[in-house]
């Protein structure tokens, strides 16, 4: 599943088939994701369900991200996102994006995103 949403492109799933016919089980993953680290967001990721009781954020938010991520290809998300209406519930949002990257920029450069992490924190603290 990680490998369908480490591009750039939205996964659709033809009419008549699930989302999990997409993978391809013989496609080893990038080589800056280990089976290590598979295994451990497949156990952080099985129990994502939860109720949001307060949907207005407000404490001091980062969001790192690249502009070619397949999120953008939602409807209506890259407006969302670059318009700054998701402001009105993350009102102290600062959005970064990197070049080069796809849905998994902390995998694939851990360094600078280590460091907009700690600056983020430094400056919030």
């Amino acid at each position: 599943m990680y490998i369908l949403f480490s591009r750039s492109e939205t996964p659709i799933a033809p009419e008549n088939q699930e989302i999990m016919d997409l993978v391809d089980l013989s496609i080893p993953p990038p080589p800056w994701f280990t089976e290590e680290d598979l295994a451990t967001y497949g156990a952080l990721s099985f129990d994502e369900d939860f109720n949001i009781t307060e949907p207005v954020i407000k404490v001091p938010a980062l969001l790192i991200m690249d502009d070619k991520d397949y999120v953008f290809k939602i409807p209506s998300m890259e407006d969302y996102i670059k318009s700054r209406k998701v402001k009105e519930f993350v009102p102290d949002l600062d959005v970064i994006y990197l070049p080069e990257g796809t849905r998994f920029v902390q995998e694939q450069s851990p360094d600078e995103v280590d460091q907009l992490i700690l600056t983020f924190l430094n400056a919030s603290i």
